[in-house]
């Protein structure tokens, strides 16, 4: 519209158009000339430059007569909180193409200054149509959250290791943190321990030390760990009163060995009850089977299932001097294990008696301490197997079942002896012995020992063989007679029937005689 003219200029005063010169053909060739058409007065009217206008549009509040365009109606808060100016000084929608968004110079024709532009004398971008869409910030307080990074899927250390998943640089550097961090935890625990184990000055001189190989097969500990569950001890409590013994478990059937006097006080009183405690610490009743007063042997037996049996050995294979253990609950101490050796074979040892009944045994003498409830324990050789039921002790007050202390002065009765009652006791509850007839005493002249008569039973073995008053035995068998303790258990060792022969000194002379052992 800047190129309209007036159209007073086109026409003349009439109104009409001037009359056009004759046209000469151009030279060929040459640009022709623009055609420009008339234009038509209203349109002119409308669209028209107005009177006095230089530009494109007339400066702000100019007026040329015409009546002013009708101001929109304000916009409402929501349009305007969308479209409208921000509230806060952010930087405008155009800007200049600077590198520091200066404002160019007032020469500049894009960017006018002046009063009418608005805020700075900077041309207001908000009310040029001309001004291109830019993206602003976000609005304050209405960022948009960011993003929730979701847990990828675990690998396996089969897929980290080989299946190409992490970059082998990754895993290296992986592998050196691992090893210095174990290496920083080694140097902590180390130097931590030897602060911890400085308990001397660091110039003290320490005792020397070896390492040595600890309990081997046949060493104490060994036998005592394969031995004890077959030793029990034995609780016995009658009325108020209470007792404690030792036995040894002798059959899968729930048997157990002991010693007589240790279940002697429970057998005829009425509300006795005896217990046997395994070594795990189970508790179970026990009931008398068979006792021999005369050997201080018994048989007990518990209702259990699978026992711990112990392993017989043998006496007869004993030396003097060889390793034994003593087993047993002395004092009340359950399980208690003492060691010593063999301090001597077949000793004559005679016990307090049950009644009228003389108690001799055929000991093995040990050293190992044995002490008041060890009886009925077990005295055990080198292998383990039991060579002897530990049944008392020589103390200073002379009695071989004296309450006092362990002076290594212990007697126990030969595993074969105390096996041999044990059967008899399980089959039929009481045991025979073979019998001489004789009551004898203790003498010697200096010269020899043995054992003399003092009277002799009628109708007994000794008669029937000739033996009379004053006769002094010395030998029954191939076993010398010392004493009469000796010849008790010389006898007790047969079995009644046998015949043995039998030496003697009758007036100063030898004699020989056969005797035919009854029973007791």
């Amino acid at each position: 519209m800047s190129d309209a003219q007036d159209p007073a200029d086109e026409r003349g005063t009439s109104g009409e158009s001037p009359a056009e010169p004759p046209r000469e053909d151009p030279p060929r060739l040459q640009p022709r000339g623009l055609d420009r058409p008339a234009v038509d007065p209203e349109t002119a009217a409308v669209f028209g430059r107005p009177s006095g206008v230089e530009g494109a549009f007339a400066e702000r509040g100019a007026s040329n007569g015409r009546a002013r365009s009708r101001v929109a109606p304000a916009p409402t808060a929501a349009l305007a909180s969308a479209f409208g100016r921000p509230a806060v000084e952010t930087p405008a929608l155009q800007r200049p193409p600077g590198a520091t968004g200066e404002r160019p110079g007032d020469d500049d024709a894009f960017w006018p200054t002046g009063d009418a532009a608005g805020t700075d004398g900077r041309e207001d971008p908000w009310r040029r149509p001309e001004s291109p869409v830019e993206l602003g910030p976000p609005p304050p307080g209405e960022a948009d959250p960011a993003p929730e990074r979701g847990t990828g899927p675990r690998l396996s250390v089969r897929e980290v290791l080989f299946g190409r998943r992490v970059d082998p640089k990754a895993l290296a550097i992986l592998g050196v943190l691992a090893l210095l961090i174990g290496a920083l935890g080694g140097l902590v625990g180390r130097y931590t321990a030897e602060g911890a184990n400085s308990l001397t000055e660091p110039g003290a001189t320490l005792s020397a030390t070896a390492e040595g190989k600890e309990r081997p097969p046949g060493s104490v500990p060994d036998i005592a760990a394969r031995v004890l569950p077959a030793v029990v001890s034995l609780d016995i409590k009658v009325g108020q009163q209470g007792g404690t013994g030792s036995g040894v478990v002798i059959d899968p059937a729930g048997y157990i060995l002991t010693n007589n006097h240790v279940v002697a006080p429970a057998a005829d009183a009425q509300g006795a009850t005896i217990q046997a405690v395994f070594s795990d610490g189970s508790r179970t009743p026990a009931a008398i089977v068979g006792r021999d007063p005369k050997t201080d042997l018994a048989v007990v037996k518990v209702q259990v299932t699978n026992p711990t049996v112990a392993q017989f050995g043998s006496s007869g294979a004993l030396a003097v001097g060889d390793a034994v253990i003593a087993i047993g609950s002395p004092l009340g101490l359950a399980g208690t294990v003492t060691t010593g050796i063999v301090s001597a074979l077949d000793r004559p040892v005679r016990l307090d008696g049950e009644g009228n009944a003389v108690a001799v045994i055929d000991a093995v003498q040990t050293d190992a301490a044995i002490n008041p409830g060890n009886s009925g324990g077990a005295l055990v050789d080198s292998t383990g197997a039991v060579v002897g039921i530990n049944t008392a002790i020589r103390s200073l007050g002379g009695s071989a079942q004296s309450e006092g202390g362990s002076i290594g002065l212990g007697f126990a009765i030969p595993i074969e002896t105390a096996r041999n009652i044990a059967e008899e006791l399980i089959r039929s509850g009481r045991v025979t012995h073979a019998d001489l007839g004789v009551n004898v005493r203790s003498v010697t002249d200096g010269q020899a020992d043995g054992a003399q008569v003092q009277n002799v039973v009628a109708g007994g073995a000794a008669a029937g063989a000739g033996i009379v008053e004053g006769d002094v035995i010395v030998k029954v068998g191939d076993r010398a007679i010392a004493g009469a303790d000796e010849l008790i258990v010389a006898v007790r060792e047969k079995t009644p029937g046998d015949v043995v022969p039998i030496q003697l000194v009758r007036d100063g002379r030898p004699l020989s005689v056969n005797a035919t052992l009854a029973s007791d």
